[in-house]
């Protein structure tokens, strides 16, 4: 079972086992059509597509007409249903990927984690990685049988606005911001209508758990990266501009052995859209 990341290489000789079940997450947050084009040009063998914005998201509005964020949590019951129309079933190895180091196929893998299922791995390198060994691509699109998979209790957590804002005064957990540091210092904002960042917040750019290859960076790396950042990962919340990235550094912190980490998933945008709400600029 592959429950982080997965070499290339790896997964090449699993390729078309009718038992492992590809999804390629390629997605631009401002062309949404991008990743589906590039998915009918060329993907891996027998992989199927997952859409960012109405699969691996919710509604962006709460019954209430409360905003919940850019990429809100889809629900439950939905996912589980997306999951079953690409062929996963309770032992499947699912391997999530994109050509943007992990960027949006971590979303998945903490997904499918919020249901309780543990095979779920990120091709390391994405694209690029599987492209560099010489190893085919495809532009035909499978028809898979119909998974069964059901949800099981969570292996991960969240926590939700309210639970943030409590923090704020007694400062019991840290909030890690995956943004890049201009965007949490409040600078070259052009996604979220406010900049800034969550008070008390601490930054960790997700793009630094990555080497100059594009791959992860080794357990033993991440984890003293991290262990600056975070003392106790039970303790910890990450969060980004709309749940996407926070998957990243949560990824990167499992890697790195530092497991417990809770993901709010409204996120920046979800923050900064009540101005009651403090935000906070700068270093």
């Amino acid at each position: 079972m592959y429950t982080t990341l997965i070499p290339a290489a790896e997964l090449a000789r699993h390729i078309d086992d009718p038992n492992w079940v590809v999804v390629d997450c390629r997605h631009d947050l401002v062309n949404l059509d991008a990743g589906r084009e590039g998915y009918a040009v060329a993907h891996l063998p027998h992989a199927v597509f997952a859409d960012m914005e109405n699969e691996l998201s919710g509604a962006k509005r709460a019954a209430d007409g409360a905003f919940r964020g850019r990429h809100p949590l889809p629900e439950r019951e939905a996912f589980i249903e997306t999951l079953r129309g690409w062929g996963v079933n309770e032992g499947t190895q699912v391997v999530a990927y994109d050509a943007h180091g992990g960027m949006f196929a971590a979303r998945l893998w903490w997904l499918l984690r919020w249901i309780g299922h543990e095979a779920v791995a990120v091709l390391d390198g994405g694209m690029a990685a599987w492209q560099a060994q010489g190893l085919p691509l495809s532009a035909e699109v499978d028809t898979k049988p119909r998974g069964a998979i059901a949800a099981r209790a969570p292996l991960v957590a969240t926590v939700d606005a309210s639970q943030v804002l409590a923090n704020i005064g007694g400062g019991a957990r840290v909030v890690v911001d995956a943004r890049s540091p201009d965007r949490f210092r409040g600078e070259n904002e052009t996604i979220d209508p406010v900049g800034g960042h969550i008070p008390g917040a601490k930054n960790r750019f997700f793009k630094d758990n990555l080497g100059a290859d594009g791959r992860f960076k080794d357990a033993a790396q991440l984890k003293s990266e991290w262990s600056a950042v975070v003392d106790d990962p039970a303790k910890a919340i990450m969060q980004c501009g709309s749940g996407v990235t926070a998957c990243h550094n949560l990824l990167a912190l499992e890697v790195a052995g530092l497991r417990g980490a809770a993901l709010y998933p409204g996120s920046w945008s979800e923050w900064c859209a009540d101005a009651s709400r403090p935000v906070a600029t700068g270093g």
